[in-house]
């Protein structure tokens, strides 16, 4: 089999490092011993640059970042990943494991920032094309669980500090744009961990069958 692109999405708390876990166990399981690994925004020098301006310091001084430089950034930072770690590791045969992808930016800055659908949906064919992950993970968890357990691990980032309401915002446009799309699978995340680690293993192996 060719190599793939999979990727882990999901509300701060969801539990995507179990989740990159049983992604990657199960994939050992099967055969796939090669394997890279991503985070966005960042992965590159350029990419953590980006990342810092846009998660950590929200800008330069007393030049605070602005929601659409904020989308533009962090498309930038993602066609820096795609074109020069994601595309060339799948093209040497190495599988690709995300930590959030575009369905971050479009839940996030779509849902969350009310940004204008129509004008991401254009930035993202415009920068990405006709790229998108092969499989999707999304761990559906509301954001009075997952913003719980973001807390519990310490100072969060400045998205982490958004509103409530931002946060459902969010969680609605992942849940619309999950729904849409098959290579979306959607794992209830509020479940025991063990209990979502057999749920992210069964949906790996499901759709892996499907490949071949």
């Amino acid at each position: 089999m060719d190599s793939k692109f999979i990727v882990i999405e999901g509300l701060e708390g969801a539990g995507k490092t179990n989740a990159h876990n049983v992604v990657v166990a199960t994939l050992k399981e099967l055969g796939i011993s090669e394997m890279t690994f991503t985070r966005e925004p960042g992965g590159t020098p350029l990419a953590e640059r980006l990342r810092e301006l846009t998660l950590n310091n929200a800008g330069i001084g007393d030049e605070k970042v602005t929601d659409k430089a904020e989308v533009l950034m962090f498309y930038a930072a993602r066609i820096q990943l795609v074109e020069t770690v994601i595309k060339p590791a799948l093209a040497r045969g190495s599988w690709v494991i995300g930590d959030r992808h575009d369905l971050s930016t479009q839940a996030y800055q779509g849902g969350g920032r009310q940004i204008d659908q129509n004008l991401l949906m254009a930035l993202r064919n415009t920068v990405l094309g006709d790229f998108y992950p092969d499989l999707t993970i999304y761990l559906d968890v509301t954001p009075e669980v997952g913003l719980t357990r973001a807390r519990a691990r310490g100072e969060l980032d400045r998205i982490e500090q958004e509103s409530i309401d931002f946060f459902n915002r969010t969680r609605a446009r992942y849940l619309e744009l999950a729904n849409s799309d098959r290579r979306i699978k959607t794992i209830d995340a509020t479940q025991p961990l063990d209990d979502v680690s057999l749920a992210v293993r069964e949906a790996v192996l499901s759709w892996f069958r499907e490949q071949k």
